[in-house]
């Protein structure tokens, strides 16, 4: 049922699950088993040199012949090599955070790569959908990382309300109820992060996951307002840090200085008190690692149960 939707066909996968483009996390074993699972898998290049995103592209293309995206991050230092790369090694998928990133779309479609934005306005979508985006990944406030001012529920519709292409749903969604509410309000589809990050293959330090399972629903915090790139994070003693030199009215050096490096010793080296835990509100809904494949056959289930019951008319609950 859920793979007849046109974004299933128009991306060759079997289920409307897209990861997201997690920096540093985003890496061959875990998109691999998304797309191997029947979503779509996403490398996250982040700030990574252009060598890493090659031998990641390849290295997945080892381990999985479905399709499969690369998350370019406008504000990275190797954007365009990274985007010679993506043309280069003719990546199925591109997703684009961190800005917009309509001037680099034309490229990518007159090479035959399917462009999906991250946006968190309607103007945005609107906008890259007349450049010529095929779809729009539309990120509520509740995500991790990089986020905009406007929640999943108020953003999606009214996206959905403003562009004719398919649309994504992302920020807060970890289970088969997000996925039909999305679907509720229009969408064609999910991209979830914080979920995949509690799976096995995901290559996130044991510390970090283990944070994420026993996370409640106010966990994360968002820093960094005052540099127009707020980030949400699980809260710790380096948000803390960011909180009071925000307050104190450093300049945005200053906060960049302290963020510098961060993301690595957290997730990857696993530093919980001083890293930054880049995660979503969803987190206080995950209470296991599993594997992907459990992950993704879960979700499907789940939605497919309520839809069952939403058909004979039974009562939800």
């Amino acid at each position: 049922m859920l793979s007849n939707l046109a974004l299933c066909k128009s991306l060759g996968i079997k289920y409307p699950i897209i990861q997201g483009g997690m920096a540093w996390l985003g890496t061959a074993e875990l998109v691999s088993a998304v797309s191997n699972a029947g979503g779509l898998g996403v490398i996250g290049s982040g700030d990574a040199p252009p060598d890493w995103l090659q031998d990641q592209i390849r290295l997945t293309r080892k381990k999985t012949d479905k399709p499969f995206g690369v998350n370019i991050l406008l504000m990275a230092s190797a954007l365009k090599e990274n985007l010679k790369v993506v043309l280069d090694e003719r990546v199925d998928v591109v997703t684009f955070g961190g800005g917009n990133p309509g001037v680099h779309i034309p490229a990518l479609k007159e090479a035959g790569v399917k462009v999906l934005p991250v946006v968190s306005s309607v103007a945005l979508a609107q906008r890259l959908e007349r450049i010529g985006a095929d779809a729009i990944v539309a990120e509520g406030m509740e995500s991790g990382g990089h986020v905009g001012e406007v929640a999943t529920m108020a953003l999606l519709p009214q996206i959905v309300d403003s562009v004719k292409i398919p649309v994504i749903a992302a920020g807060g969604i970890a289970d088969g109820r997000g996925l039909i509410a999305a679907l509720a309000l229009g969408a064609q589809g999910v991209q979830m992060g914080t979920r995949f990050i509690c799976s096995d293959e995901c290559i996130a330090h044991p510390a970090v996951k283990e944070c994420i399972l026993q996370a409640r629903e106010r966990a994360t915090v968002v820093t960094g307002q005052s540099t127009g790139h707020p980030v949400r994070c699980l809260e710790n003693e380096l948000t803390r840090s960011f909180f009071a030199l925000e307050k104190a009215g450093a300049p945005k050096a200053e906060l960049e200085e302290l963020g510098r490096g961060r993301l690595f010793s957290g997730v990857i080296q696993g530093d919980i008190k001083q890293g930054s835990l880049m995660a979503g509100q969803i987190a206080g809904l995950i209470k296991e690692v599993k594997p992907v494949k459990a992950i993704v056959e879960d979700i499907i289930a789940e939605a497919e149960r309520i839809i069952s019951r939403l058909i004979n008319s039974e009562v939800v609950t």
